[in-house]
């Protein structure tokens, strides 16, 4: 990590923790396997301590670019709510850390699959295969369970959890996360706090806050820059903001705004999906319980949260390129960290002013 702080993104003011957890009630958590060939994890984010399967909250996604493997979008879409924590890990996992979600649910809620509805788990991945044999299947049921459970409002960043072996700009990915703070009608303000797992991006194409570093890094490693693009990035925003699901889907689509800052152009091996929820309310899993009666924010204020997404997004993948550690896992492989080949440069000069 380099030893300054990473360049501020926009001029909205960020939340206490400038992370995901800045949005009341949102918790994560990470389990991190790090032993020698096995460089994974997974990451967990949950919208509310309570029960998703009981008090679901609106939210949508977005498929920038479609080449991915995640698990419950389609059911996401239809209904528009989450009823299970988020979670995220690496391609071949998926399968494992939804069962493990399933069975959270069933042993929470009995009737689940019988009297009840059967529970929707979602599972986002990305592909870390270069650092991690990912042909181990290494994350277990257990694995998931513990990240659930430590998961609270300080978290680690970097090269941990589901970020552990992922790469970037052919540099050293992984977990980032950062939040900005937007005027509300009542003298409040909504928070958008953004959460990436970073694992894109061609290295001659790295824009940091403006400076187009990557250009310069890749002379110095003309082999590194010429591996073509098949990485993918998961965005995950939510809101304090009373938003429905079609609100949200458009709130999501902004995370593409500050993906593109970074130097991105959803290349073709690429799976960018980005998710939005929001707490501003729950939906009830029974028709016997009340609906909530909430006043939606309207269409002509979403501009704020607009510009929190964006900026909060492009903040969380350099914060993830900021944050992230050397590791050296399969065959050797290795992906070095940000701070170390920017200090083989002889100048590096962002847009932005240092947080």
């Amino acid at each position: 990590m380099p030893s300054t702080p990473a360049p501020r993104i926009g001029a909205l003011l960020q939340g206490a923790r400038n992370a995901i957890t800045d949005v009341a009630g949102v918790l994560v958590g990470h389990r991190t396997l790090d032993a020698g060939a096995i460089q994974t994890g997974v990451t967990v984010i949950r919208a509310h301590a309570g029960d998703p399967f009981r008090d679901k909250v609106p939210a949508a996604a977005m498929v920038l670019n479609g080449f991915g493997k995640s698990l419950g979008l389609v059911q996401l879409a239809e209904l528009g709510v989450l009823e299970t924590p988020i979670a995220l890990t690496n391609t071949f996992c998926v399968g494992t850390v939804a069962t493990a979600q399933i069975r959270h649910c069933v042993a929470a809620n009995p009737e689940c699959g019988r009297s009840l509805p059967t529970v929707n788990p979602l599972v986002f991945e990305c592909n870390d295969g270069f650092l991690n044999d990912i042909q181990r299947l290494a994350v277990t049921e257990a694995d998931y369970l513990h990240a659930l459970e430590s998961a609270g409002s300080d978290f680690a960043q970097g090269s941990v959890g589901a970020g552990r072996g992922m790469s970037s700009f052919q540099l050293k990915g992984g977990i980032g996360s950062a939040s900005r703070c937007v005027p509300a009608p009542d003298r409040r303000r909504h928070t958008v706090g953004t959460l990436v797992l970073a694992n894109y991006g061609r290295q001659a194409q790295l824009v940091l806050a403006g400076d187009p570093v990557g250009a310069r890094l890749a002379a110095q490693a003309a082999a590194a820059a010429q591996e073509p693009e098949k990485g993918s990035i998961i965005i995950v925003v939510a809101t304090d903001a009373p938003l429905d699901a079609r609100q949200l889907r458009r709130l999501a689509l902004r995370a593409g705004a500050g993906l593109a800052r970074t130097g991105s152009v959803l290349g073709h091996g690429s799976g960018d999906i980005v998710l939005a929820f929001s707490t501003a309310c729950t939906v009830p899993d029974r028709v016997e319980r009340p609906m909530p009666a909430i006043a939606l924010l309207h269409e002509e204020l979403l501009d704020g949260l607009f510009q929190a997404t964006a900026d909060s997004t492009e903040q969380a993948i350099l914060h993830a390129l900021w944050h992230a550690t050397a590791v050296t896992g399969r065959d050797g492989n290795h992906r070095a960290p940000l701070g170390e080949v920017l200090a083989r440069l002889p100048s590096f000069a962002p847009a932005r002013t240092p947080a």
